[in-house]
């Protein structure tokens, strides 16, 4: 199952660029020239407003000719590192929080286009914040829009949140009024947060702007959130100054951004518009939401990875008991059965699709073939073949002989050849927990033992002669610094932290 990559062309545009720099123990002017040139290029082509791309260029050209590259020891990784700063910067320099509201409800108010999926953002904010701490609650002031109102009842439903909608919508009903009357409502029922949606509209429509006025002026928001359709690339900036000049709004939302694949209108309307991007909308699943980190966006786009919100979402999706109680076992010596190994399946699920997780690793880029073959489905097969044995099977794989394999097959329905690989796999995962629990920590494994990424067994053929070199002779070390008896050497500061600074649930997730 074919996962959209985030920004992928723009990535593999910078990534072919910048490949060209290594090697090389110091840039000329030229070389600066042609890499900033296919800089260029790539942003254009990414669809990223000119104005942006000329400054851009220019301040990432001024920074390489200066002293802090021409002086490096690795000028190249020093553009790199540039070009990152500059990235940041342009996507508004640093995480932007909500306003809070000293007294009373806080109250945010959505305005935007058209299609944008402000509705469905609602819920999805709404799902966040309840997972926060807060209390929101959902105001219906679409009423032009058919079955607007319905949509934000279900969509509140799914989020687990309540809904104001004392209007039925479809033309009928004052969304000022309405707007009012919610945020009184939230007061009345001590809800915290108010989100109030709006009817989607064209910056022409005057009647709309006017009518959007009011409901701002009737709530008082401290949040007005313009919500844009990313893929729509750097038009989503002239809509923006036309809301902002007749409307105004504190910070941007971007939605359908797991399907932006270039980046246009992320990379442009920071600096054009001059308001911050504060959240984005990553699928279609409520869940699929998150806070706008800049530093992190222009790490996805290096493919330097993103591991600070894989580990956020860990975190949310770990069970810290369930976790503690694994860890012990582990730790002790026990048996890691086929129930903890569905476990810890379902954890990953609950983590999202593994295409997209796997896409937050450093150095995924080059592995977008591989990311592409994901089948999603993997895991619900494996949960299917495991809840088809009996709790002694579970607890002993070792009893499963043919017979019993057949009878698992056809209740999972599965192929016996599944249910085999399924136990190859686990017999590896158990050796790999022994191995921690006596304090050893095993090499990453291949991608083949993980579940949708293929399975099998790896070769058993003569290890490759560039392997055998690396090793050196007679087992000394391929690192000279070590072998000469000097400290590791230092790390490169644009490369990834290794897996030591994980939490250990995600650690074993990614062993």
């Amino acid at each position: 199952m074919k996962e959209p990559v985030l920004f992928a062309t723009l990535s593999d545009r910078l990534g072919a660029t910048f490949k060209g720099l290594k090697g090389k123990g110091r840039l000329s002017e030229s070389d600066i020239d042609a890499t900033v040139k296919e800089i260029r290029t790539a942003l254009l082509e990414a669809d990223v407003a000119l104005p942006v791309v000329q400054a851009f260029c220019a301040d990432v050209k001024t920074r390489a000719l200066s002293a802090e590259v021409t002086g490096a020891l690795n000028p190249a990784q020093q553009v790199i590192k540039i070009v990152n700063e500059e990235l940041i910067a342009i996507l508004g320099g640093e995480t932007r929080p909500l306003v809070l509201a000293k007294t009373g409800p806080t109250v945010i108010l959505l305005t935007g286009l058209q299609g944008a999926g402000k509705t469905t953002l609602a819920g999805k904010l709404a799902k966040h914040l309840t997972s926060q701490g807060h209390t929101p609650v959902l105001v219906a002031a679409d009423l032009q829009r058919p079955n607007a109102v319905d949509q934000l009842k279900v969509v509140g439903e799914r989020a687990g949140v309540p809904t104001f909608a004392p209007e039925p919508g479809n033309g009928v009903g004052d969304p000022v009024a309405v707007a009012r009357a919610g945020k009184q409502f939230a007061i009345d029922k001590l809800h915290d947060v108010v989100i109030v949606d709006t009817a989607g509209r064209l910056a022409i429509d005057s009647n709309l702007m006017t009518e959007l006025a009011g409901v701002r002026e009737a709530v008082q928001p401290e949040n007005v959130l313009f919500v844009v359709d990313a893929m729509i690339g750097q038009d989503a900036v002239n809509t923006a100054l036309e809301f902002e000049r007749q409307v105004g709004f504190d910070a941007v939302v971007l939605t359908k951004l797991d399907g932006d694949a270039r980046g246009g209108a992320a990379l442009s309307i920071v600096s054009v518009v001059g308001r911050p991007i504060m959240f984005g909308s990553t699928g279609e699943k409520i869940q699929d939401f998150e806070v706008f980190h800049p530093d992190r966006m222009a790490s996805r786009i290096l493919d330097m990875g993103d591991l600070m919100s894989l580990i956020e979402q860990a975190e949310r999706a770990f069970d810290a008991e369930s976790a503690e109680r694994f860890s012990a076992k582990v730790a002790q010596g026990e048996d890691f059965t086929l129930d903890d190994f569905l476990e810890q399946m379902q954890a990953v699920k609950k983590m999202g699709s593994i295409g997209k997780l796997m896409g937050m690793l450093p150095g995924m880029g080059d592995m977008k073939a591989q990311l592409d073959q994901v089948d999603e489905r993997e895991l619900d097969r494996v949960a299917a073949i495991i809840q088809s044995m009996t709790p002694t099977e579970r607890n002993d794989p070792k009893i499963l002989n043919g017979s019993r394999r057949s009878r698992i097959a056809a209740g999972s329905g599965t192929k016996v050849a599944d249910v085999n690989n399924l136990i190859e796999r686990f017999a590896q995962a158990q050796k790999m927990m022994k191995q921690m629990g006596k304090g050893g920590m095993p090499g990453m494994p291949g991608m083949a033992g993980m579940p949708g990424m293929g399975g099998g067994k790896k070769s058993k053929g003569k290890q490759p002669k560039s392997q055998k070199a690396a090793k050196g002779a007679k087992g000394r070390s391929g690192n000279p610094a070590k072998r000469a008896g000097v400290g590791a050497v230092d790390q490169d500061p644009l490369s990834p932290p290794d897996l030591g600074s994980l939490p250990p649930e995600l650690k074993k997730l990614l062993q």
